[in-house]
């Protein structure tokens, strides 16, 4: 028996006009190793913004019921070239009760109960879920879970990682969003150092408020010295960053390798032989990454993305991540929200110039059913 409900898509034509619509659509029942979930809450995370919002003008964009018309300038529009013509759903994750399964054990057993998911349609009044990507919630409401997968699995492979290649702490660019927030928590309960930078003295007022003992805001005058003096105490020569653009991936270099060259007994002038890496999650800023290589040679800067890290990992350590998620649900791994939208209310004008911003701490969540 084929499911209809609301659906989100996005499209983008190759003279850069992008469509943004709320569908009905018909749903597939599962199949095998799949499940069908009526889909209760997914959060817009700025892994999301990409196709939903990108770079286009919705300063000055059509709005209408359930649909927006907006233009992506260049190069922004030719550099989506591979997606022209191509009408994608959207939302990464979210949670729901499952409706109907397919006909696989490990399926059934899933009939009926909340669960957190990834089906790369979480906008959406339902979804097609594989069985390996659901978490069951047990008692935990849909909310609770709507963020379980991306930002507590990433912050969680942040450390996995930093523990892997026998790193002692661990610096980030953006220590006051919510997986910022998780990660200081995750880190404390680990004995894992961290340096959490900040924009701003509420943010690192905030964290303080959590525990955290190395936070430096990048706003203040000094804010280079406070950062060389926290990667001084904790060693953290290992970063991660989802800005992107800008000097922030620079400046990190730039403090780590000063804090290397202060510790050496002899000139070298090649600079210091301590490795220094960085790496890139995330694109909050389009700008290019500005690298001035004024930090010796001995210094990486890769791309991080979760599903290659947990591929690599390893099963045994995935499940091992996700208990502890499922575990600590509404405490390490909590998600705060500042507004809660429907389908409709995700396309408002209002709606998409406040959370295209992706502020920290200020993050929507879609509720497609109410």
């Amino acid at each position: 028996m084929t499911t209809t409900g609301k659906q989100l898509f996005t499209t983008l034509e190759a003279d850069g006009t992008l469509t943004l619509e709320i569908t009905e659509t018909e749903f597939p029942d599962p199949k095998s190793n799949q499940v069908l979930v009526k889909m209760e809450a997914a959060p817009i995370n700025p892994s999301d913004l990409a196709i939903l919002t990108s770079a286009a003008d919705f300063d000055n964009a059509e709005y209408s019921s359930g649909k927006v018309v907006a233009k992506i300038p260049e190069p922004f529009n030719t550099a989506q070239k591979s997606r022209h013509g191509q009408r994608l759903p959207a939302g990464n994750e979210g949670a729901g009760t499952v409706v109907a399964t397919g006909d696989s054990d490990a399926a059934k057993a899933l009939m009926g109960q909340r669960v957190a998911c990834v089906p790369g349609n979480a906008f959406s009044q339902y979804a097609i879920a594989d069985v390996s990507m659901c978490l069951p919630l047990g008692d935990h409401s849909s909310e609770d879970g709507a963020s379980s997968f991306v930002n507590p699995m990433t912050a969680l492979g942040f450390v996995e990682n930093a523990k892997m290649d026998g790193q002692r702490a661990i610096l980030h660019t953006v220590g006051a969003s919510n997986l910022g927030q998780m990660l200081n928590r995750i880190c404390l309960e680990d004995g894992m150092g961290l340096v959490n930078i900040v924009r701003k003295a509420d943010q690192a007022e905030m964290l303080k408020s959590q525990g955290a003992a190395h936070v430096v805001n990048s706003s203040d005058e000094d804010f280079m010295d406070q950062l060389k003096s926290a990667i001084d105490e904790t060693d953290a020569f290992y970063g991660f960053d989802p800005i992107g653009g800008g000097k922030t991936v620079d400046n990190c270099f730039k403090a780590m390798e000063q804090v290397a060259v202060g510790k050496m007994s002899e000139y070298s002038r090649y600079g210091s032989d301590q490795q220094k890496r960085m790496f890139i999650y995330g694109r909050l800023d389009f700008a290019p990454t500005q690298l001035t290589m004024a930090y010796g040679f001995g210094w990486t800067l890769s791309g991080w993305l979760l599903t290659p890290f947990l591929q690599n990992a390893g099963m045994e350590t995935v499940m091992r991540m996700r208990k502890r998620v499922l575990d600590n649900l509404t405490t390490t791994f909590a998600s705060s929200y500042k507004e809660k939208v429907d389908l409709e209310g995700m396309l408002t004008k209002e709606a998409i110039l406040d959370y295209k911003q992706m502020k920290t701490g200020e993050k929507y969540l879609v509720t497609p059913h109410s």
